[in-house]
This record gives structure tokens, C-alpha cells and sequence, in this order.
């Protein structure tokens, strides 16, 4: 089936030259390659205020966000490393996902979404393992395949893009990977890692049922 897929990047940081943002277009690029239509939001003009629990008056900008974010069929997360986790603006923006909490179904559930961190040193796994946390808190499902991308800051060039061939070709290869596994939710009603819908399960049951004894 042809499924016309949207897949939304969040990322960047507040730095006037974000090496996070520069890994997200590449891996959008890859989406796009894949044959979904993309969207990129930068958390530098995003420009969130701070969520507040039961805030009352929600900038439109949020609401917009989460549209966006919500309508997606797969997104990709890129953030840096901070202080062994996610930057605070980035954390910020999840935060104001609680905005979904009441659609049907609620927050992210079922989207298929890519991460990726660029770290000072080494350590970029540890953003990533926070946006998975993230990632399961708000029902979705985080693609296997990671990117942290360590010693960002010398990593990319004044064009931002990576010195190493490679780590291009990983960040496309991620952002393809979304695709894919947004399409098969998006036909099928499961990826390969996700928990297949009941009806599949009894489908495969009964089959297997069907079969005469091997061995």
C-alpha cells in the first residue's frame, strides 16, 4: 500500500552554531530520501516559555508544536549533550507534549521515532538513553538504531557536515529507518519491534494451528 508518511525532526539547542540541528537535517534528508514529505523545528525558534502544570494560558506556538508533533506518522530527536543529559530547552519542549494527553489516542502513541545526540566528549549515548525514557513515557516507539555522535565539535565542518563520510550515511540510514517502520505501522498496524495488534497475533496463531506437525 502507498502511504503518503510525514516525518517531523526536533532539535538544535540555543547556540548561535548547533552541531545537534546539523546531524537532524542530515538524517531528515534521509527521510525524505525514503519518500516522506519532512518538517524540521529548531528548538531555538520554537521558543517556548517554561511549561507550567496547568497553565491555562497556552502560547498558540505550543499548541502548534504539538500539531505538529501529534500528526506526524514518525519523528526524529536530535539533541545535545548536556551535563549527562538532554539540553533543558529540549527537555522543555517534551514537557509541553502533555498538551496530548487527552487526544485519542493520547501523546505519541504509536509513532515511530529516530534519536540522536552530539556530545562534547564520548558519553552521547547518555541523551540518548534519556529520550528513550521520554520516548516510552510518551507511548511511542524509539527505532533500535541510535546516533550518538561523540566530539561533535569537531566533527562537522563550517558547512556542517560531517568529516567522516560515514557518520552522513548513518544519519540518512536512521532517518530511512523511520520511514520504514512508519510505513508498516501505517499499513500493517505494527514495525518490527513494536507489540503486533491483537487481530495479528490470533491471525499467526491460527496459521500456525493450520500447519501439520514439522520435524
Amino acid at each position: 500500500m502507498n502511504v503518503s508518511l510525514r516525518v517531523v525532526g526536533l532539535g538544535g539547542s540555543l547556540a548561535e552554531r548547533s552541531t545537534s540541528l546539523a546531524a537532524l537535517r542530515i538524517a531528515l534528508s534521509g527521510a525524505q530520501e525514503a519518500g516522506a514529505e519532512t518538517q524540521l523545528i529548531d528548538i531555538k525558534r520554537l521558543n517556548l516559555p517554561m511549561y507550567r502544570p496547568q497553565e491555562t494560558n497556552v502560547p498558540d506556538g505550543a499548541w502548534e508544536f504539538c500539531e505538529a508533533m501529534y500528526s506526524a506518522h514518525g519523528l526524529l530527536w536530535s539533541s545535545p549533550l548536556y551535563h549527562g543529559t538532554v539540553s533543558g530547552a529540549f527537555k522543555n519542549a517534551l514537557d509541553w507534549l502533555h498538551l496530548l494527553i487527552n487526544r485519542d489516542p493520547p501523546y505519541l502513541s504509536d509513532k515511530v521515532i529516530g534519536l540522536i545526540s552530539t556530545a562534547g566528549g564520548v558519553q552521547g549515548l547518555q541523551a540518548v538513553n534519556t529520550m528513550e525514557f521520554a520516548v516510552r513515557a510518551l507511548r511511542g516507539w524509539a527505532v533500535p538504531m541510535v546516533l550518538p555522535i561523540p566530539r561533535a565539535w569537531q566533527a562537522f565542518d563550517e558547512a556542517d557536515q560531517p568529516k567522516d563520510p560515514s557518520v552522513a550515511e548513518q544519519l540518512r540510514g536512521l532517518g530511512r529507518e523511520v520511514v520504514r517502520a512508519a510505513r508498516q505501522l501505517a499499513t500493517l498496524g505494527y514495525c518490527d519491534y513494536s507489540q503486533p495488534h491483537p487481530e495479528t497475533l490470533l491471525t499467526a496463531a491460527a496459521d500456525h494451528a493450520a500447519r501439520p506437525p514439522q520435524g
